[in-house]
Parts: C-alpha cells; structure tokens; sequence
C-alpha cells in the first residue's frame, strides 16, 4: 500500500512538473515576443516575472493581483485582459502595461519598476524621492534580478557561438 502511494505522488509531482515546465517554455515564448513587439529588454519583463510570480500561472497576491505578470483586477480591465491565468493575455496585458509605465517615466526603469509595485500616481507624484521601504526594496531586487538575466543572456550568446567569458 506504502508503495503504490508513494508511486502515485510520484506520478503526480511528475506530471505537475511537466506542466510547469510546459508554462514555463509557453510563457518564455510570449515573455520574448511581446518584448520585442514593444521593445522593452525581455531581461527587464523576464526579471519582473520572476519576481512577480516566479513564473507561476495563476499566482495570487494577498493584495489580488493575479498571474504571471501580477495584474490588479482594474489595471487588467484597462488593458482588456479577460482572463488573468491565461498566459497570453496576462504577459500581453502586462508588457502593454510596462510599455505605457516606459513611455510616462521616460524610459526610467527604476520610476517604471516603482510604479508597476506601488501604483503610477504614488510614483508620479513624489518620483525618486518617494522612500517606501517596501518600494525601495522592490526596486533593488528588481534592478539585481535584471542585471541577472542581461549576465545569463550574454553568457548565452557568447556560448552559442562558441566563446566563452
């Protein structure tokens, strides 16, 4: 009994992981195509969802945001977004969101990673001098994990044509 039960979690971790690594190549792909659609740096909007959601589907927050990309319910009503688990719609909604942050802070990605947390009028209002811890400390980590994935990126490219660093 001991036994088959054990294979039966193990059967399930099993399947649960495939799944995951699915979303996870899913996501990958509209991370990168919607970042490039808008040009924003697919590190930048690979960062921000790991921090959001390391990259789980349907993520929930304790204050309702949702999704991979963590939209709040009428941020992704403003954007359209119908379905805040889907994959597409959520990084659609959430790179569109990024775009418009982009383009309002004038290509700041600390104000843009600032507003996506906090909200675009808190951030509007008050810029750099706003100091929220939790604001401060979003933005660090944030910058830490982007300048992560530009390293894994370069060493990426580097290895794919044969050089090393």
């Amino acid at each position: 009994m001991k036994v088959l039960k054990l294979l039966m979690l193990l059967m399930l971790a099993t399947s649960c992981c495939a799944a995951d690594h699915e979303d996870r190549q899913e996501a990958e792909y509209y991370v990168a195509a919607y970042a490039q659609h808008y040009g924003i740096p697919v590190e930048f909007v690979r960062a921000l969802v790991e921090q959001e959601s390391a990259w789980r589907r349907c993520a929930i927050s304790n204050k309702g945001a949702t999704g991979l990309m963590q939209l709040m319910p009428e941020t992704a009503r403003r954007l359209g977004v119908q379905d805040r688990c889907d994959l597409q719609q959520n990084i659609s909604g959430g790179v569109r969101h990024l775009a418009y942050l982009i383009a309002k802070f004038h290509g700041d990605l600390r104000l843009v990673a600032a507003a996506y947390y906090a909200g675009e009028r808190v951030i509007e209002a008050k810029g750099l001098r706003y100091s929220n811890p939790d604001v401060v400390g979003y933005v660090a980590r944030l910058r830490e994990r982007f300048e992560r994935q530009k390293e894994f990126q370069s060493a990426r490219l580097a290895s794919t044509f044969g050089r090393t660093r």
